[in-house]
């Protein structure tokens, strides 16, 4: 239900998917709703300067299509008509974790293999039908607006390309800026603590090719090889508009970067522990020359801890907190702020930040310790080792090796990943017993100190 107050205006700085979902939803609570991005946004699908990831391959979780076709319905029906694929993400992907391969099973888990830039351009196109939302590209946010006391954020200032600034009011500002963001220099500039900072550096290198895909030529939509510590390298390839196939490989740590000529990359896919991957890139033809990408640094800004917050100001998406890519989290994560932004609106305006910034923490959390943890298993990456994340990091290894021989282990693992059921699902009496029971011999030594009900109190934890 619609809570507009025709006198309510809000501005969204960033115009990527995270500042276009928070767009979505802010139509419905605000008069007003106006989007500013730097770049020039292409009237088609293409990459551009501020997304300079958009290249590479990209995944949309179970939970991330779940959310968007509520958002946008139609939006699976409308991408699958311009090329993209609608897929059970068990059946018609090949995963292999720390070299144990999924069982291919129908798992009700419902997944969309489609690029970023045509995801982006697509909700773009729906946002800006949208009759009470504009979206202005070539505009930049310099800072924000505040009351004389300085205790609420009351507008923003912009810098259209060639022209002056511009003082824009609003009832509430989103900053959507990304990685790079200026949020936190923004509230210090007005006498506000800024957010501690986590940190953790992924040490991994992307590198990624595309490919002619002939439709039929395969028995599945997509590949995900993880890397390990043992074997510190993996790749992905998804099938995605334009009759393609988005490739990319990666490398953890010195010296395991993929390569950037051809026959490199191409030998490199062959050292990956699902041949798969490289009789497909034997046989396709190549679109255009691999392309590198260092990943940076995952960061997460802990507003939620602030004692203090100038009511209307939010921050949302990467602006919150950029995740490892590796996992293909970011955009359904963002997905699920929108959802979370709306829930907090409808219950009114009052204390909007200090509640949006405590239920998106939560939000945050499942994904954050799943990409951290799993990067910690790499003694070059630094962050603190806690006792559970030991635990925890030793009990899915043993996991992996049980969803190779049991399907149902496997769709308990996809459904957790795709955040389509919290983690403690991993230690629900039949998944701890097959896990036992696979990888009872390596299991890690703390395991045998947990007793099945201790171990589900830790996870819950």
């Amino acid at each position: 239900m619609s809570t507009t107050n025709e006198m309510r205006q809000a501005l969204v700085l960033g115009g990527s998917i995270g500042g276009l979902l928070a767009a979505r939803v802010l139509s419905e609570s605000y008069a007003k709703v106006t989007v500013f991005d730097r770049d020039e946004l292409p009237a088609v699908t293409a990459d551009r300067k501020g997304v300079p990831q958009g290249e590479h391959t990209h995944g949309l979780l179970a939970r991330g299509r779940q959310i968007l076709e509520e958002l946008f319905p139609g939006l699976v029906a409308d991408l699958t008509a311009q090329g993209a694929a609608a897929i059970d993400v068990q059946r018609d992907c090949l995963w292999v974790n720390d070299g144990h391969r999924i069982p291919q099973v129908a798992s009700g888990l419902d997944g969309l293999c489609v690029s970023r830039r045509a995801l982006e351009t697509y909700i773009r196109g729906r946002v800006r039908a949208l009759p009470n939302v504009e979206v202005r590209d070539r505009c930049e946010a310099l800072g924000l607006l505040t009351d004389a006391g300085g205790g609420r954020v009351t507008g923003a200032r912009i810098l259209p390309r060639g022209g002056r600034e511009e003082r824009h009011d609003a009832d509430l500002v989103v900053d959507a800026t990304g990685r790079g963001n200026r949020g936190p220099t923004w509230l210090a500039e007005l006498g506000y603590q800024p957010p501690v900072e986590d940190r953790v550096d992924p040490h991994t290198v992307y590198v990624s090719r595309d490919y002619r895909r002939t439709p039929g030529e395969a028995d599945f939509a997509a590949i995900v090889c993880s890397p390990s510590p043992a074997v510190p390298y993996g790749g992905v390839a998804v099938s995605v508009e334009g009759d393609r196939w988005m490739v990319t490989l990666l490398g953890v740590g010195p010296g395991q970067a993929p390569p950037t000529d051809p026959e490199g990359f191409l030998a490199f896919a062959g050292r990956l522990p699902v041949s798969e991957l490289h009789a497909l890139l034997s046989r396709a033809e190549p679109l255009g020359p691999p392309r590198r990408m260092r990943l940076p640094v995952s960061m997460r800004r802990r507003y939620e801890h602030l004692a203090r917050l100038p009511e209307g100001f939010i921050a949302v998406a990467d602006a919150v907190c950029s995740f490892n890519p590796a996992y293909g989290q970011g955009m359904t994560v963002a997905a699920a702020e929108a959802m979370v932004l709306r829930d907090c609106l409808r219950q009114g305006g009052r204390g909007l930040p200090r509640r949006f910034f405590a239920a998106a923490a939560k939000v945050v959390d499942v994904p954050w310790d799943m990409a951290v943890g799993a990067d910690l298993r790499y003694p070059l990456v630094v962050g603190p080792r806690s006792r559970r994340t030991r635990f925890l990091n030793g009990y899915v290894s043993r996991l992996h090796i049980a969803a190779a021989r049991h399907p149902v282990v496997g769709r308990r693992f996809l459904s957790v990943a795709n955040l389509m059921t919290p983690p403690p699902g991993l230690f629900a009496p039949g998944i701890v017993a097959r896990v036992l029971w696979s990888g009872r011999r390596a299991m890690p030594q703390v395991a045998h100190l947990e007793p099945t009900g201790r171990v589900e109190k830790v996870a819950a934890r």
